[in-house]
């Protein structure tokens, strides 16, 4: 009989400290500080005891969502967001409770690429002082994903949301920061910015390695790009470590700043862009808008590395819901990280603003090329977003070459007529193609009456070897 009673006091105390054994715990993306989507479903996730009940309770309704952990120990709900405001708490009830506070719900953005999208303040930016220095916005919030590496998808990473303050901004990617001030006051509601980015990475180590392991031209292409010291350079070992774990994190869109690297192997980027968006999205579940800038004129090694790779970038806009901004009039030829950030920033914003939210009054692109016609000994080249004209910056237009049917292309003349230009050179007479700012350095300088820059482009599609 005693012997009995001992056995159940043991099995009522190991009962009741089991609990003590479990810890209901949440990602680092959720923390205090933290902005939500608004106006959607969020989804909410973590871990915890097999079979523990898990409640997430909200204050911006008072309602609690309940859960189970499954037999990995894994457990996640669906809130419904309200329209922007805060502050708000979130609790997480299980054996154990987590109590979030000061959550704000507004427009959740992820930026990602490599060093030009990382760069910050205390890197080098021009104006840097004045923007530190005006950066107390406790309604923009930040959350730095820590560089990792991975050879399989992590379910966590490191970093943690904080307010944008002088001491907090200094360190993260100015164009994101710049981005965010511009939405947050064109918008007036919260803004959180999620930064994964890491300098030097080509966009390989930005997707899961099945993507180009499965397309035998992008698996060549991986293996052009050179080992280097400050970067990973094999595929998927970024998206493993910082990207999969804020999957699937309520994201308003993406931003993306990449490329230099891969002008290694720059006419595969051409599929392989498309194939990191596409899967993106994908895995997310929603078709999120993904706009990106084209990388700016710089004296890359080999020819035509640099604008082949802005042209896949071009060619890349073709892939519904994107958007590019175009730097080549604020780049630096000597500096592959240009030190004007803001502008990068701003054209980010009203591209986001118009094409996004609905402020049609925001010019957001420079003329794109549409198509040509041939008049005689002239081509006549059509562009989108030049609805209210043309216009050069200087005496003349430059970087304009044309070519016959031999291929060959010459200097050419290029004149505004309206919303198209005609170009010409004396010795095509039956000019069958153009290129423009055809080259890694070009800084043209064709714009649109707003006031931003064309891409440089080709109409042709003839193979270009590298040298």
């Amino acid at each position: 009989m005693r012997k009995s009673i001992t056995c159940l006091c043991i099995a009522l105390v190991m009962c009741s400290l089991s609990p003590l054994f479990a810890n209901v715990g949440l990602p680092a993306i959720f923390n205090s500080h933290m902005i939500l989507q608004q106006k959607a479903e969020v989804v909410i996730w973590g871990w915890g005891k097999a079979q523990e009940p898990v409640s997430v309770t909200t204050s911006w309704n008072q309602q609690t969502v309940k859960t189970e952990t499954n037999p990995n120990g894994q457990w996640r709900v669906t809130v419904n967001t309200p329209a922007a405001g805060g502050p708000y708490s979130i609790t997480v009830q299980g054996y154990n409770t987590i109590k979030l506070e000061d959550v704000l719900i507004g427009e959740v953005w992820l930026v990602s690429g490599q060093s030009n999208m990382e760069w910050s303040a205390r890197a080098g930016i021009d104006n840097a002082e004045e923007a530190v220095r005006g950066a107390n916005h406790p309604n923009i919030r930040f959350f730095n994903v820590q560089h990792r590496t991975a050879d399989a998808p992590q379910l966590d990473l490191g970093g943690q949301w904080v307010p944008s303050t002088p001491e907090t901004m200094i360190d993260f990617s100015a164009i994101a920061y710049f981005f965010g001030r511009e939405l947050h006051q064109e918008l007036d509601v919260p803004i959180g910015l999620i930064n994964s980015s890491w300098g030097g990475t080509p966009a390989e180590v930005w997707v899961a390695p099945e993507v180009t392991a499965s397309d035998p031209g992008l698996a060549e292409a991986a293996k052009k790009i050179a080992p280097m010291e400050w970067a990973p350079h094999e595929p998927g070992k970024t998206y493993h470590a910082m990207l999969a774990p804020l999957i699937p994190y309520r994201i308003a869109g993406v931003l993306w700043y990449q490329g230099e690297t891969n002008t290694a192997a720059p006419q595969s980027y051409a599929r392989l862009f498309p194939a990191l968006i596409n899967r993106w999205r994908s895995e997310w579940g929603y078709d999120f808008p993904f706009y990106y800038a084209q990388i700016a004129p710089f004296k890359y090694g080999r020819p035509l590395e640099g604008v082949l790779l802005r042209d896949a970038q071009r060619k890349a806009l073709s892939v519904p819901g994107t958007g590019m901004v175009v730097t080549s009039d604020i780049g630096n030829i000597n500096d592959i990280h240009p030190r004007n950030k803001q502008d990068v920033g701003k054209r980010f914003a009203n591209l986001a603003l118009n094409k996004t939210y609905g402020r049609k009054n925001l010019p957001f692109s420079g003329p794109l090329y549409r198509e040509m016609k041939t008049e005689g000994s002239k081509v006549r080249l059509y562009f989108d977003h030049a609805e209210n004209g043309l216009v050069m910056k200087g005496k003349q237009l430059t970087h304009f070459e044309i070519a016959g049917e031999d291929q060959q292309f010459v200097p050419a003349k290029a004149r505004v007529d309206g919303k198209t230009l005609v170009v010409s050179a004396p010795g095509v007479k039956k000019p069958v193609a153009v290129r423009f700012a055809w080259s890694n350095t070009a800084e043209p300088n064709l714009f649109n009456k707003e006031g931003l820059p064309a891409s440089s482009f080709r109409t042709d599609d003839w193979p270009i070897p590298l040298q």
